[in-house]
């Protein structure tokens, strides 16, 4: 167990941090696997912004890799793009 008063806080911090990100992660698995659901060309174009966003601001704060997002972003506008 930690000796100082520091890293106590520190513990308490990091832990608030970990289920912060592991919800904002959680969050967009979630709405990615809702977005690859969508039937619909009109809707999914409409909804690719919000998604390219939502990814864009998970790995501005590093709860995932840039490249990852832009992994993702890449496979939703393939997918849009292959919709008839």
């Amino acid at each position: 167990m930690a000796n100082h008063k520091s890293s106590l806080k520190r513990i308490r911090n990091s832990n608030a941090k970990r289920l912060r990100n592991r919800y904002q992660a959680k969050t967009v698995r979630n709405a990615m696997k809702a977005f690859l659901e969508i039937a619909d060309k009109k809707d999914a174009m409409k909804q690719l912004p919000k998604m390219t966003s939502m990814l864009d601001r998970i790995a501005k704060t590093h709860i995932i890799h840039k490249n990852k997002a832009a992994n993702l972003k890449s496979e939703l506008a393939v997918h849009v793009n292959q919709m008839k």
